[in-house]
């Protein structure tokens, strides 16, 4: 029980661990090792945030800013790199960035490749809306995977919301077309729903989610319609080309980064933002329901590099 009394920030604090070492420690030894801010130092910069999985374009672009205020602002103490480097990080994370506001009714569909965390996702958005006081449905439209309907199935329970469920192989239009029926006679707040993340039949996927667009626009025009893209944040670079694909199939409304807590890379949620420019909503720094939260530039930047 222990856990529910930490608070918001030392989770995401916890959860960060591995890439604070990563990215933080490193910082912390040039410092030590550098008494000014040269070329030399700027390499060994560059390098830290490369294997922290920032991207090379972010990468560029967040060097070249802060040669820039060293410049202007004549900065020769390596003891302020830090405090820029926060500052550049939550600049890019705070870029059209906006909470998931929810009106009633809104249908999620949430998308991804599979491994990432779909399924477990929404289990957690459902016990989170709940919580809010929502009234919330699941639709099981990943028929494609054995297990899915069946873990969303527990997760339903799990959450106390009812699921729209049919069998393995069942067309997932189908299902979609259902629960927007049940979840408007029912009178539910939030809809949320399952889909199939296999991508190595990429044309039949990306039919498949136009399908289920088409028939969300045509059911259900007057429901607030967000499309999330889950990314494993273990992941890595490989994220962003997930992103790409799903983005132009679907058109993606948000994005939630999950695994963050297992990885040294998180920084490859800079590359994610820089590189698609679409809102971060939640992220998930641990296994708890309570581990999948909002949001937060500043409390993101503050969590990496606080001590």
């Amino acid at each position: 029980m222990q856990h529910n009394k930490k608070g918001f920030f030392s989770r995401l604090k916890d959860g960060l661990t591995k890439t604070r070492s990563n990215i933080t420690s490193r910082i912390d030894e040039l410092v030590k090792y550098y008494s000014q801010i040269d070329d030399e130092f700027f390499e060994e910069l560059e390098e830290t945030l490369i294997m922290a999985d920032v991207g090379l374009q972010t990468t560029e672009d967040i060097i070249r800013n802060i040669r820039q205020q060293v410049k202007s602002e004549k900065i020769g103490d390596t003891l302020r790199i830090k405090s820029l480097l926060k500052e550049q990080i939550v600049s890019i994370l705070e870029t059209d960035s906006r909470k998931l506001t929810i009106t009633r009714p809104t249908i999620i569909l949430v998308v991804g490749v599979n491994g990432v965390g779909k399924t477990t996702t929404i289990g957690k958005l459902a016990s989170k809306y709940r919580k809010e006081g929502k009234t919330v449905m699941l639709a099981a439209a990943d028929t494609f995977r054995a297990a899915a309907g069946e873990q969303l199935e527990i997760w339903s329970k799990r959450a106390g919301v009812p699921i729209i469920l049919h069998g393995e192989g069942a067309d997932p239009a189908a299902v979609v077309y259902d629960a927007i029926q049940s979840a408007k006679a029912k009178n539910i707040d939030v809809l949320l729903c399952d889909t199939a993340g296999r991508l190595h039949n990429k044309k039949n996927l990306m039919n498949e989610l136009g399908k289920i667009n088409r028939i969300i626009d045509r059911e259900y025009p007057e429901a607030q319609k967000e499309v999330l893209l889950v990314i494993d944040a273990t992941t890595g670079q490989n994220a962003i080309t997930q992103a790409s694909l799903f983005k132009e199939a679907v058109g993606i409304t948000g994005i939630v980064l999950t695994k963050l807590d297992g990885t040294a890379k998180g920084g490859v949620i800079l590359a994610v933002k820089a590189q698609l420019g679409i809102p971060i909503y939640y992220i998930g720094v641990g296994e708890h329901i309570e581990d999948l939260q909002d949001f937060n530039a500043r409390n993101f930047a503050e969590a990496l590099f606080d001590d």
